[in-house]
């Protein structure tokens, strides 16, 4: 299931990817430029390294095993004791997937919107020197 801490880590990459790098260094030179640069670096690179961690986690789940199947065990396994039960565990795993999945491609649309800022920002510390 994907929580709250998936959403803030969302807002999180969302809000990093919406700063303008000459908007922040506006009035800043030298050592301040600098400084707001790498700072600026570092947040991104913490927010991607946790997206990283997380996509792991939610690409996982998704992986794990086949819930279908019980469609190589055959007719007879399948209905044993009615049934009910084993539809249950794999509808169970099914909607697990489907989240996990869900979850998985909200977290790399964001990140797919940051990484070039941080490819940006690595491009103008080159061009200062940095």
């Amino acid at each position: 299931m994907i929580d709250g801490d998936d959403n803030e880590l969302i807002v999180r990459l969302r809000d990093l990817s919406l700063v303008e790098l000459d908007a922040l260094l506006a009035g800043a030179v030298g050592e301040v430029a600098a400084a707001l640069l790498a700072d600026h670096a570092a947040e991104i690179e913490d927010a991607l390294g946790a997206a990283r961690a997380r996509a792991g986690e939610l690409g996982r789940l998704v992986a794990v095993g086949d819930p279908l199947i019980g469609l190589d065990a055959g007719a007879a396994v399948r209905a044993r004791d009615g049934g009910r039960d084993g539809a249950d565990r794999v509808i169970k795993r099914l909607a697990a997937r489907a989240a996990a999945a869900r979850g998985l491609a909200r977290l790399d649309d964001a990140v797919a919107t940051l990484y070039p800022r941080l490819v940006d920002l690595d491009r103008r510390r080159a061009s200062l020197g940095l």
